[in-house]
């Protein structure tokens, strides 16, 4: 399960990225996690996903 909080899941998603996947998609995958769906969580709470520093801003 992922954290609900959009803070906590921005801290979530950029320590598993860092450490374990070179893409949000790679991690999607691997977690059957649905990118869409946690890009909305991102966009609602004023961050988003770059592509080119693997990072959730």
């Amino acid at each position: 399960m992922i954290p609900s909080d959009p803070v906590m899941l921005t801290s979530f998603l950029n320590l598993k990225l860092r450490d374990n996947y070179d893409s949000l998609d790679a991690l999607c995958d691997d977690l059957d996690l649905s990118k869409a769906e946690i890009l909305d969580k991102l966009k609602a709470a004023g961050f988003r996903y770059d592509e080119a520093t693997n990072q959730v801003r």
